[in-house]
């Protein structure tokens, strides 16, 4: 899995922190990485694509290291980086190993081969493990002793200052990824909410049959109100707590009709308000209703610039549904290094509306 954090310089974007920070030595360098990617990284390998006289890192994706070491995938690995890395048009990058160097070292030296190679240029080259950290470009022993120099990600006033301007880094990716997962000791709650929901709609489609309307139209109808009504109320900086509201906006996006239409409502400029819509329908949904809110939270963070949310959100909707077509798009666009300004609207909702109609 690849996770990428990219910046567009988008407005309202709660996890892209503000604040400016200049960073000139290697542990400045890991204190910023774990608020790029929203959480401490492991086992893994992180390329920083810098630009600029000032070296301004404007991506950053995670790769995890293939354990045990395996050729191939390395390749693989060095081949997507240098292709994202020039299709982006970055000139330089930093490269970070994070874990024992028997796994970090067959990962990292054909990936620097390959950017040497690909006339890109490689800034830096570093190895942590157990708060300690190595660099492959430094020869001088009184500042990078064989041993290692200690670093502390959390101390550094790099990280402070990231840490006042948003949220801290999760501690791991398990971490981030349970962010999205209902809470303990919710299911049979959510199981009767969701119960709830589906006799609403049966009430709704035999009130349509008495009224002479198409059911599916009358389901899409109230579906569509439902979610706009969702839409404004969270932009209004508010949040829903009914898990009836909540289990029955997840049911009624199972029709595509509904789903659609919240999809072109997904404006860049309101992303923190779907952020936390999609994430209260997912972590309100019954199993089987994952995959809809999973794809709105994952085309929604991919517009943030958040690739390790983006990613989460889709692993969840597809192991609930591994041929969901929305989750599938959004994977292949996030594992491409597409740039969030990639995650244009659709449609809008008008044309979806139109496009339903014929």
């Amino acid at each position: 899995m690849t996770d990428h954090k990219q910046s567009d310089d988008q407005p309202d974007s709660p996890s892209l922190p503000r604040a400016q920070v200049k960073v000139g030595s290697p542990d400045g360098v890991l204190a910023i990485v774990p608020h790029l990617l929203g959480f401490h990284p492991s086992r893994s390998l992180v390329v920083l694509g810098v630009s600029g006289a000032r070296d301004r890192i404007i991506m950053t994706f995670r790769y995890d290291l293939p354990d045990p070491p395996d050729t191939e995938l390395a390749d693989d690995i060095a081949a997507h980086a240098c292709a994202v890395l020039s299709r982006q048009e970055v000139p330089a990058a930093i490269v970070i190993g994070y874990g024992p160097a028997g796994l970090v070292a067959p990962v990292v030296d054909p990936l620097v081969g390959a950017v040497l190679q690909a006339g890109l240029e490689v800034r830096e080259v570093l190895r942590a493990e157990g708060g300690r950290y190595w660099s492959a470009l430094c020869q001088d022993p009184d500042c990078c002793p064989a041993g290692g120099v200690a670093f502390d990600p959390c101390s550094h006033p790099a990280a402070a200052a990231l840490s006042q301007a948003g949220p801290d880094p999760y501690p791991d990716r398990a971490a981030l990824a349970r962010t999205l997962t209902p809470p303990p000791g919710t299911a049979r709650a959510t199981r009767q909410a969701t119960g709830r929901a589906l006799r609403r709609i049966d009430k709704l489609i035999t009130a349509a049959q008495r009224a002479g309307r198409d059911p599916a139209e009358a389901l899409a109808e109230a579906g569509r109100s439902a979610v706009l009504d969702a839409i404004r109320l969270y932009q209004s900086g508010t949040e829903i707590t009914d898990r009836s509201r909540l289990a029955f906006l997840a049911v009624i996006l199972n029709d595509l009709r509904v789903r659609d239409d919240a999809w072109a409502r997904q404006v860049p400029e309101h992303r923190s308000a779907h952020l936390r819509l999609w994430t209260d329908v997912l972590t309100g949904a019954a199993p089987e209703f994952v995959p809809a809110p999973a794809s709105l939270l994952a085309f929604t963070a991919w517009q943030s610039g958040e690739g390790a949310l983006a990613n989460v959100a889709v692993e969840r909707a597809l192991a609930a549904d591994p041929a969901y077509s929305m989750a599938l798009l959004i994977a292949d666009a996030v594992q491409a290094g597409l740039p969030p300004s990639a995650a244009r609207l659709p449609m809008t909702p008008e044309e979806v509306a139109a496009s339903y109609a014929l």
